[in-house]
């Protein structure tokens, strides 16, 4: 793989979905950077969704700005980043137009389960929910793919790298 072919990669979902395990897992594979999205957010971000209340597009718009500029600014890059609604996707796009998205995708009941096991993270369980009802499922239209959270971090890793490799999703 050249330098000019390397892929751009948003790992999307929920939180607790897997996107950062999934994603650091398939930037090994693909020998690429990972950069978790979370680490982007500005302070007063994390400072809200610590205090358990949700963010605002207006809280998300320099936010995803970032991510798009930090896929943009790579030479092939994994970013975990919830992007769950479609304009938070063409934000992205906007900047990074080869960004292919890979949605993770589970039950309520199974990444909340997972939710409550994690220690030291900024987003609450309570706020689940608030995702699940502002999740917007990728286009017919959109680079990208679903993948269901049923199979191991490396099967899923497996399958992301294979999907890029697919001409229906290129």
């Amino acid at each position: 793989m050249s330098e000019t072919d390397k892929p751009l990669v948003v790992v999307m979902g929920v939180s607790g979905s897997g996107k950062s395990t999934v994603g650091a897992a398939a930037a090994a594979l693909l020998g690429i950077g990972f950069v978790d999205g979370d680490d982007l957010h500005p302070l007063t971000n994390v400072d809200k969704m610590t205090a358990g209340i949700p963010l605002t597009d207006d809280d998300r718009w320099p936010w995803l700005a970032t991510v798009g500029d930090t896929l943009a600014a790579s030479d092939g890059l994994v970013v975990a980043c919830s992007a769950l609604k479609r304009s938070y996707r063409d934000a992205i796009r906007e900047r990074a137009p080869r960004a292919f998205f890979v949605l993770l995708t589970g039950s309520p009941e199974t990444i909340g389960a997972r939710l409550s096991k994690r220690e030291d993270h900024f987003m609450p369980a309570s706020l689940l929910q608030s995702q699940f009802d502002t999740l917007e499922p990728l286009g017919a239209d959109e680079r990208g793919v679903a993948l269901d959270i049923g199979s191991t971090p490396h099967q899923l890793a497996a399958r992301l790298v294979e999907a890029l490799g697919s001409p229906s999703h290129s």
